[in-house]
C-alpha cells in the first residue's frame, strides 16, 4: 500500500510558478500547484513506503532551486 504526503513549500519571492513546475516533473510527484498564504506551493506525493517518500522529499524535492523551507504532512487513515 502506497504513502501518501502533502508537502508545503516555501519560496523565494517570485519563485512560486517556475518551483511547481519543476517539482511536477519529479517521479512520485502526483500534484504540484502553486498557491497562495503561508505557503506558496503544494505537493501531493506518493511512495512505497514512508522512508523512501522521506528520501524523495530530502534527495529530489529540496533539491529544487528557489526552495527555502518545506513542510510535510504525510497523510494518515484513521
Amino acid at each position: 500500500m502506497a504513502v501518501h504526503a502533502y508537502i508545503l513549500v516555501q519560496t523565494e519571492v517570485g519563485k512560486a510558478a517556475e518551483v511547481a513546475a519543476a517539482i511536477a516533473q519529479i517521479p512520485g510527484v502526483e500534484q504540484s500547484e502553486d498557491v497562495t498564504g503561508p505557503y506558496d506551493v503544494i505537493v501531493r506525493a506518493e511512495g512505497p513506503s514512508v522512508d523512501e517518500l522521506g528520501t524523495l522529499v530530502v534527495s529530489q524535492i529540496q533539491r529544487v532551486p528557489g526552495i527555502t523551507r518545506t513542510l510535510t504532512c504525510p497523510v494518515v487513515r484513521i
